[in-house]
């Protein structure tokens, strides 16, 4: 074996022997081998040995050249990895180590030298020839990126040759090469977009004159002191070499110690922002310098935040530039250094301020260097005295500390399930740099003492990674999240005091005799409703407690000016609740109780009556300056962002002073106009409120009021109560509720009026159908031109020259048309037949009429020809008038002949032939000018003409074998063809006959005419295109009306069309357009299907291929043609590559997005050959562009890189290339083949390794850049990390925040993982960018840019059909009306585009923080909104996206958006927008977001309150003597008032913006169908199920936390779910809820029915029915196969063994019950005593069933006693006693004492049977009262149970928890056989199953899927295999 120096040294590894393959490194490494080739050794490598991996890619490049090479270098790498790791003691060191041994030994034996006789020589002399071959000539013939690669392998090949030839045996001349390869190889390094220190050949986008000058800016290092430091640069290299490594930002990184891949990606980062700023509207001519004015606009854009920072802190800048200096080099220098600290900043980029204060301190430091002639400050600053700052020092020194910080805090936010309280997330870290103490810190290690947690060490960053810091924390900043629902009054207090005060008002005013409104006008009247401001004060006095005591545990980090303010706003809230109440009872005459208390108080003042008034007047003065603000935004905003001491204390009163949240105040015409939205629904809402809801309440409650009922029918424990106040509150505690929740709906109408209204002005759905695209596509290519083309010189001056614009507008048009058809077809949604109908030709020059695609031309000439043969008149005009009114025929007419005249033409090659020809034509123009057509043609022959005609066509374009016989084919066809039109049409044909003397159709051995033919012409693209063109324009009938037949297709091209009737901005160039990048994260999800996949079966035998062919019938088609086309040769493996991308892209893969995303980068480059080809654009298409003009081409990719970067994160790239998991391993090699496939596409990663600091193994993390290469990655940027980044808070936000630092651009689009794009909308994103620059408030440009989605998986069954209207709703008419007119439009997702500068300066596009932050997108606009931004929604541009299609998988998104809306509810920034926004966009803000869910759950409270209020009334007989009280004659007036309540049901209203949408879209015809089809498909039962999951989810959220991010799959949902798994999914969500729903409803009905009518009954109660019926039944109606025999009998089984099965560490919860009981009281374990006392307060509610019913038995005899309750429990106790006993007993004696324990069971079973015998026959118990008594005991055991698990310590260490187990277990049973029964019932009958299937999955149906054969796995394989 060879060795490192030719010879075995001591030094080397150990010899070894040949030995068995370890079992780890078999699965790792070899197995795999054969599925990637021999290249895997190299991707493979563990993280520690990561210095060997270039060298084993070297041995694999050149294993085909030479193998003994390739042998040499992985011994090299073998020796390497042993010195480097001897001990083997790194992860995976082992098996790799062994793995390579054993391949070396192979290797050693099958490999020989082949250019010398030894190794040493072999390796010299391979060397020299490499460098001769590849890199003596090859910089000026090969790409940068080529280069880079082949010194790569010559860099390794020389370290391998100095370990294998002795050094003196190395000649000078392989040392000059190796010199050279090493200067060559820094100026060869792999790059991203800019390859900026390559020589030689240059890329074109290093030649564009923007980038040049931004490059010279760049490197202009004049008058900076230069460092004393020792640089790498050779001496010897020329003085540009020197320039282009020497630049400002080197500069700041030799002073301060940045990384080397920081301060490359900020350097490039630097020059695109600089060139794509400079060139926009500038002219190219005499380019060389940067304009003025661009520097300075970006450096207002990067340090806008940082300036207004230091206002608020009243602290100076630094970043000033003295007076003399290089004003455009010193901001580039505090630019530069801004970029490399944010990016090195890692995870403190969510800290905004943090950055600044950074920034602040290096700025001092930087002022310091250049112009105080000072060196930078020594000591703990950065370095030592004379020592220079390695690349390190600033990660290890500012960043590190801060982040060993936020992990500490991140570490007792117990993943999660700590209270928000208890540690500091980032906003609390942030803000603190909100203080002015921070600038006192000393820096930078005050950061550190600051920070940390008392009595706590700094951990270093691979601590144990679960270990919670010891010592206590550090007080919150500003705001303390605590959970309790508190915060939304808290938030909202505006809200709620205006709705509280008019139903006081409305009350007061009711409850007058003629309850009309007009009795405010009376005195009396008017004074009690003046009682509201008594009302207003005391709400005040509760909003001031909130403040304080919610605001506790952050008062050690406040100002002392803050708390002083909460306290004084208490005592004067607690002053006016005490001084309101003093002068109202001066004012009252006759007062009683206590108002005749403070009467007295106030019996010696003067003017007693007025006093109140004055009072309120008083009170009323800071609401009267605050509505007079209110008209004046301007001054408002300006207020509240001035820093001025005398403007400061006035505002100080008003509001906290916060660095956010200031100025909130839009612009007078957008306020006024939110203003009327709200004004006009409060006037609606209150008025419907008014006489709905409270006035019919008003009379009942009276003549209840005045009632004595003594006749209770339970023991009444306050008899003595009067006016039956128990009743009273019975009534309208709904009515309450319903009258806070209505708002809900009145918004709902009006935003689908609104926004309906602002839909139809903003010209949506004017073309929706394909009829209408016929009838206006006239219009579209100008349309096109006028919105998507930039005006070019020529186009302005030609304005009047209509013909010619028309002309050059369908040639711009078509270009884009006939890509974005061609893209339909790549995709498969239409046919080569659709395709060739709908493509526009690239030049109308050859004809004098515009060429429309053939689709609109279908049928014209075939009426045409009708109507000419049928033609009996002999005037031409009537023909041709006939012709011309249909202006699509005419263009059909006149292009035929013209094109047929120009194909016979160039067919023929004898002249005379020509001239007949030309003698033809001459005749039929002139007679047509001369209005003699039809006397000098006849008609008749025109239908055998076009016979004829279609026959020659055909023939032109057949393909054929032998051209002789082909050739008389056509000429046979010709003749006749020419003899028909000279005999047959013509009436003087026989005249050119004699002229020319034909001799067609004769024996003659003459040559006849038409006989020399130009065959070749067949084979010219161009020329065969008119042939495809005309044979479809004569023989297309009527069926391509319907053309395309896809409905995606129609689809698309519609919406297309009609966006561009829609207002939007017009297109700039492409260099002047803002440059954008688009940013994927990406976790674990699928890349690309395997074939595998495609054909694994479920349970049922059906694979997803076969589904999915069911499901797109056509696009499988269209697929099967396309590769099954002999002209594409597609082998067996390109099959199967097509087909898992046909399957790919169909479902929600990373490869369907890649492919959407890299459309903009083929828009791009198609909008800059437009422009570049200008008017002289060729014909030939872009397509023929891409293979003929290499510096076209060349040139539109340059641009296109420069505006355009997509970058995907996929975190665990780096773990799934290493992982032995074969999942993993696909998603590596897919994610590097989807690099390969798309240049463009950048891939960034979170690596890890194992490095080996002071002998011990450490854990460190980079940031990694990737491309794509040859065959493999190529790394382009690493950048250390200050630890592991996704440790501290949510993991997407954190993915993202890794991978922001390598997005480039002023623009930056979201793209989540299950979006695609189209072709035709990519071409519309420069446009949309446009609208940065637009000021559509009249005072600042968009921050966020919302986008439409179209959600493309509705198709899959009728819930994905419910999803996506849902969604498509929300995303189009809601965010529609949150933008235009509330302003309140946040970011919900994705595909919003952001104003990229201004967020990564203000922390992000995401908020991180750990739980509080889980709906991480929403707090990215709630935090631009905050910091002064501006969201806009615009919907002439739309993307896809994927949405969950299964029950479940919906189930798990709708828990996922409720517990992040809970959270949201205690978050500051709903704090904070909610108190300071204006009181009407509050208003938006809360119905929009939290208010929602807060509606939602109301309306289930009302529910709940509803039946506990009847339950109450029924069971004490207050109901029954109320209704039958003789005195009552309105009892029908008062049973309607009971039965209010079941008008209210929030989800069928909710309905409306989902019609209007699809009205608007699609028709109101169609949305009215569609709103019927969904109700038969049981839409309502969905959507009603989902208000249980919003509601369960928000509301435990909020008391108990437990919210987490649920992965909900995006796979397809064809496979039945177990009923288990559906038990658990939804038992305590929603069954648990439904029974006992259940329950009251039985009560109601048992116990109430002998005194009211059913039909009453079911009014109230029918909803609440409808209500339970969906959540108990739900997921079984929608779970495919759910009533299928077979399958409930398995579902019972599995139900039984999971129940059975014992629970323990490690069992998951779907195996065992117990393990999942465990797991759904987790929220409990975390919860806090508040939430733990408030759920104990919510179970007391079931012990009334008990209470109530025992004194309704028979075997009570009427009793009223409380003896009755008491001996119910002692029954009760006594049942659980005996079962206690017998469960003991089974445990104790169940095995030993067998016949011990029967005796037991049979004398408790005789005592038992003679206790109920006496019972029955002494006390008169009844069959009844047994039923009875389980509806009272059951609630009774439920509400022990939750009382246990509430108490659980507790009940532990008395020893009772396994009997309140073994309770929970019984009531499973129960609840499970409940559920379960009705299912069985229904499965007994076949065709409920075959309902619910055609239920499931109609839609599906109507687009030809047979899915009853795909759930019945009746598939017949051997047909499919013999297809």
């Amino acid at each position: 074996m060879a060795s490192s120096s030719g010879t075995k040294k001591a030094g080397g590894p150990p010899p070894r022997t040949q030995s068995k393959k370890m079992s780890r490194a078999q699965t790792m490494l070899v197995d795999v081998q054969n599925e990637d080739g021999p290249a895997i050794d190299s991707e493979l490598v563990p993280s520690s040995l990561a210095a060997i991996a270039p060298i084993l890619r070297v041995a694999n490049e050149i294993e085909k050249d030479n193998p003994r090479v390739a042998y040499l270098c992985r011994f090299h790498a073998f020796e390497k990895a042993h010195r480097m790791d001897p001990s083997s003691s790194g992860r995976g060191v082992r098996q790799f180590k062994t793995y390579l041994l054993h391949k070396l030994e192979k290797e050693e034996e099958e490999t020989k030298p082949q250019l010398a006789r030894n190794d040493p020589k072999e390796i010299m002399a391979y060397y020299q020839n490499f460098y001769n071959e590849k890199i003596k000539e090859g910089q000026y013939a090969k790409k940068p990126e080529e280069m880079a690669k082949i010194l790569q392998i010559a860099s390794v090949l020389y370290d391998v040759l100095k370990t294998v030839v002795p050094p003196e045996k190395v000649d000078d001349q392989t040392h000059r090469y190796a010199e050279d390869v090493q200067r060559k190889r820094e100026q060869y390094e792999h790059y991203n977009i800019l390859p900026l220190n390559a020589v030689g050949a240059k890329a074109a986008i290093m030649e564009l004159p923007e980038i040049k000058a931004a490059l010279r800016a760049l490197r202009n290092v004049q008058n900076l002191s230069m460092p004393s430091v020792t640089t790498n640069a050779p001496h010897d290299l020329p003085e540009e070499r020197n320039k282009s490594v020497f630049d400002i930002l080197d500069w700041l990184s030799s002073v301060f110690g940045f990384q080397k891949g920081n301060v490359a990606n900020q350097r490039e980062h630097l020059i695109l922002l600089l060139a794509n700023m400079d060139v926009r509207k500038r002219d190219l001519a005499d380019y060389t310098e940067l304009k003025g004015s661009t520097v300075p606009k970006l450096m207002d854009k990067t340090f806008k935040n940082y300036w207004s920072w230091c206002n608020y802190l009243r602290c100076e800048q630094n970043t000033r530039t003295p007076p003399g200096s290089d004003k455009q080099q010193i901001q580039l220098i505090y630019i530069g250094l801004y970029l490399l600290i944010w990016g090195e900043a890692s995870n403190i980029r969510f800290m905004p301020e943090c950055i600044c204060y950074i920034f602040h301190k290096m700025a001092e430091d930087v002022y310091g260097i250049l112009f105080g002639n000072v060196r930078p400050v020594t000591g703990d600053t950065y370095h030592g005295s004379q020592t220079a700052p390695d690349e390190e020092t600033f990660l290890r020194t500012v960043i590190t500390p801060i982040y060993q910080v936020l992990r500490k805090e991140a570490k007792r936010n117990n993943g999660g399930k700590a209270s928000h309280s208890r540690w500091r997330n980032y906003d609390d870290l942030n803000e603190y740099f909100w203080s002015k103490k921070c600038l006192s810190l000393k820096w930078p290690t005050g950061l550190k003492e600051e920070f940390s947690v008392h009595s706590d060490v700094v951990s270093p960053a691979h601590e144990t990674p679960n270990r919670v810091p010891a010592g206590k924390s550090k007080p919150k900043t500003n705001f303390v999240e605590a959970r309790t629902f508190w915060h939304l009054y808290r938030s909202f207090d505006r809200m709620w005091i205006f709705f509280i005060m008019a139903f006081q008002a409305m009350v007061i005013v009711a409850w007058t005799p003629d309850g009309s409104p007009a009795a405010l006008f009376d005195e009396d009247v008017f004074r009690s409703v003046l009682t509201i401001f008594i009302t207003q004060a005391f709400l005040n006095l509760l909003q001031a407690a909130l403040d304080i005591v919610l605001s506790f545990n952050a008062w050690w980090s406040l100002k002392i000016t803050q708390i002083l303010r909460y306290l004084l706003k208490f005592a004067v809230a607690a002053a006016w609740a005490v001084i309101l109440p003093i002068c109202y009872a001066s004012s009252v005459q006759n007062p009683t109780g206590v108002v005749k208390f403070f009467s007295n108080v106030t019996e010696n003042w003067q003017n007693q009556g007025s006093l109140y008034n004055y009072a309120v007047a008083i009170y009323l003065i800071p609401n009267i300056l605050a509505a007079l603000l209110f008209f004046l935004p301007q001054l408002r905003r300006i207020m509240e962002r001035s820093n001025s001491h005398v403007v400061t204390p006035f505002m100080w009163w008003a509001q906290p002073k916060l660095y956010v949240g200031r100025g909130l105040h839009e612009g007078m015409f957008q306020l006024l106009k939110y203003t009327l939205f709200w004004i006009m629904l409060l006037i609606c809402k209150l008025a419907f409120s008014y006489y709905v809801e409270i006035l019919p309440l008003v009379g009942p409650s009276k003549l209840i009021m005045k009632l004595h009922v003594d006749n209770y029918e339970w023991h009444e424990f306050f008899p003595n109560v009067t006016h039956n106040i128990g009743v009273v509150i019975a009534i309208w505690a709904p009515i309450v509720l319903v009258y806070f929740m209505d708002t809900q709906i009145w918004y709902s109408i009006f935003s689908t009026l609104f926004g309906g209204i602002h839909g139809a002005l903003s010209h949506l759905g004017e073309i929706r159908t394909l009829g209408m695209l016929r009838s206006r596509f006239e219009s579209v290519p100008t349309a096109f031109c006028r919105r998507l083309v930039p005006p070019s010189d020529a186009a302005k001056k030609d304005r009047h020259m209509d013909e010619s614009a028309d002309r050059r507008n369908i040639a711009n048009f078509s270009h884009v048309w006939n890509e974005f058809i061609e893209s339909m077809r790549a995709e498969d949604l239409i046919s080569n037949d659709d395709r060739d109908l709908l493509l526009v030709p690239y030049s109308s020059e050859d004809v004098t009429v515009v060429q429309w695609p053939p689709f609109l031309l279908a049928s014209k000439i075939p009426i045409a020809l009708d109507m000419a043969k049928d033609f009996k008149e002999k005037e031409d005009a009537d023909l041709f008038r006939k012709i011309k009114n249909d202006e699509y025929m005419l263009s059909a007419v006149v292009e035929c002949y013209e094109t047929l005249r120009e194909i016979i033409y160039g067919l023929l090659e004898d002249e005379t032939d020509r001239s007949i020809v030309r003698q033809i034509c001459y005749d039929v123009d002139i007679n047509i000018r001369q209005h003699q057509f039809l006397n000098e043609f006849r008609m008749s022959g025109m239908p055998s003409l076009s016979e004829k005609l279609e026959k020659f066509l055909k023939l032109l374009l057949s393909e054929y074998e032998s051209a002789e016989v082909y050739k008389s084919q056509i000429i046979n066809v010709l003749q006749d063809i020419m003899e028909i039109i000279l005999q047959d049409i013509m009436v003087n044909g026989y005249k050119i006959l004699e002229r020319y003397h034909m001799q067609i159709q004769t024996n003659d051995k003459k040559e006849q005419r038409f006989e020399r033919l130009n065959i070749t012409l067949t084979q010219n693209k161009s020329w065969r295109e008119k042939v495809v063109r005309l044979y479809l324009l004569l023989t297309v009938k009527e069926s391509a009306i319907n053309v395309p037949t896809n409905l995606d297709a129609r689809r698309r091209i519609t919406f297309f069309a009609n966006s561009l009737f829609m207002n939007m901005p017009s297109a700039p160039k492409v260099r002047d357009m803002i440059s954008f990048s688009v940013l994927t994260p990406y976790f674990k999800e699928d890349v690309l299907y395997s074939i595998d996949e495609l054909n694994q079966e479920n349970e049922d035998g059906i694979t997803t291929l076969f589904y999915l062919q069911k499901i797109y019938p056509d696009e499988w088609t269209n697929f099967q043609k396309r590769i099954n086309d002999p002209k594409l040769n597609y082998s067996e493996d390109d099959k199967n590559e097509a087909t898992r991308h046909w399957v790919s892209y169909r479902a929600q893969t990373l490869s369907r997005t890649v492919r959407g995303m890299m459309y903009y980068k083929q828009a791009l480059e198609l909008q800059c050959f437009l422009e570049s080809a200008g008017d002289n654009a060729f014909f030939g298409g872009y397509q023929a562009m891409e293979s003929s003009q290499g510096d076209e081409r060349a040139s539109a990719k340059a641009l296109a890189d420069m505006k355009f970067t997509y970058v995907v994160s996929c975190q665990l790239y780096g773990a799934q290339k290493k992982s032995d998991d074969l999942r993993d391993r696909s998603c590596y090699n897919n994610i590097l083949n989807l690099m390969i496939e798309y240049p463009s596409l950048r891939v960034a990663y979170i690596d890890e390794r194992e490095e080996t600091v002071n002998e011990k193994s450490q854990k460190f993390h980079y940031s990694v850049l990737l491309k794509g290469g040859d065959k493999y990655d190529e790394e382009i940027y690493r950048i250390k990390l200050p630890g592991p980044p996704t440790d501290i808070g949510e993991g997407k936000p954190e993915n993202q925040n890794h991978a922001i630092i390598f997005t480039r651009g002023e623009a930056l689009q979201t793209i989540d993982m299950n979006q695609d794009n189209y072709f035709e909308e990519a071409f519309k994103m420069r446009n949309v960018l446009e609208e940065f620059l637009k000021s559509p408030s009249g005072r600042r440009e968009p921050t966020i840019l919302g986008l439409r989605e179209h959600i493309f998986t509705g198709s899959v069954s009728s819930l994905a059909w419910f999803m996506s209207n849902q969604e498509t709703s929300f995303v189009t008419i809601s965010q529609r009306i949150l933008a235009y007119p509330l302003r309140v439009r946040f970011h919900y997702g994705h595909p919003d585009i952001f104003d990229r500068i201004f967020h990564i300066t203000r922390g992000g596009i995401s908020k991180a923080s750990k739980t509080i932050n889980l709906s991480e997108d929403i707090f990215a606009g709630m935090n631009s909104t905050l910091r002064g931004g501006y969201i806009t929604h615009h919907e002439y541009i739309q993307v896809g996206k994927g949405r969950d299609v299964g029950m479940n998988q919906i189930s798990s998104f709708e828990a996922k958006v409720a517990n992040g809306n809970g959270e949201q509810t205690l978050s500051r920034d709903v704090y904070r927008l909610g108190r300071r926004f204006d009181f009407f966009r509050m208003l938006s803000f809360y119905f929009t977001t939290v208010g929602f869910y807060l509606s939602s759950m109301i309306t289930v409270l009302t529910v709940y309150v509803f039946l506990y209020g009847r339950l109450y009334m029924v069971m004490s007989g207050l109901e029954r003597e109320i209704l039958e009280n003789p005195s009552i004659h309105q009892s029908k007036a008062l049973e309607q008032a009971l039965a209010t309540q079941s008008v209210f049901q929030l989800g069928l209203l909710l309905v409306l913006p989902m019609v209007m949408e699809i009205g608007l879209e699609k028709g109101f015809r169609s949305a009215l169908g569609d709103f019927i089809i969904m109700q038969l498909q049981l839409a309502s039962v969905f959507f009603t199920f989902q208000l249980g999951t919003k509601v369960h989810y928000f509301g435990r959220t909020i008391l108990h936390g437990g919210s987490k991010y649920r992965a909900t799959g995006r796979g397809f949902v064809v496979f039945h779910e177990k009923f288990s798994e559906n038990y658990r999914l939804y038992s305590r969500s929603h069954f648990v809820k439904g029974l006992e729903l259940v329950i009251l409803l039985v009560l109601y009905q048992v116990y109430g029915h002998s005194y009211r009518s059913s039909n009453l009954y079911l009014f109230i109660t029918i909803s609440m029915w409808f209500l339970v019926g969906s959540w108990l039944f739900a997921p079984f109606v929608f779970n495919p196969s759910g009533f299928d025999w077979q399958k409930t009998v398995d579902d019972w089984t599995d139900w039984k063994r999971w129940m059975g099965n014992r629970g323990g560490i490690g069992i998951q919860p779907n195996r065992s019950w117990e393990s999942w009981w465990d797991g759904e009281q987790e929220h409990l374990k975390f919860s806090n005593i508040r939430g733990r006392i408030l759920e104990i307060i919510l179970v007391l509610r079931f012990f009334i069933y008990q209470y109530g019913i025992v004194y309704h038995l028979d075997i009570a005899h009427r009793s009223k006693n409380i003896l009755v309750y008491g001996l119910s429990w002692l029954v009760l106790v006594t049942t659980l006693l005996v079962l206690k006993m017998v469960s003991m007993g089974r445990r104790r004696f169940g095995t030993d004492f067998q016949l011990m324990f029967r005796i037991l069971k049979a004398l408790l079973f005789l005592g038992f049977m003679s206790v109920m015998t006496v019972l029955f026959v002494v006390c008169g118990l009844t069959i009844s009262d047994l039923f009875a008594c389980m509806l009272a005991f059951l609630p009774t055991g439920w509400a022990l149970l939750l009382i246990g698990q509430v108490c659980r310590p507790l009940f532990k260490a008395i020893g009772f928890w396994d009997s309140i187990k073994e309770l929970a277990r019984a009531y499973e049973y129960i609840m499970g056989l409940l559920l379960f029964a009705p299912i069985a019932i229904l499965s007994w009958f076949p065709f409920v199953s075959e309902f619910q299937t055609r239920l499931l999955f109609n839609q599906a149906f109507s687009r030809g899927l047979q899915i009853s054969m795909i759930l019945a796995g009746r598939k017949d394989k051997t047909e499919t295999e013999k297809k």
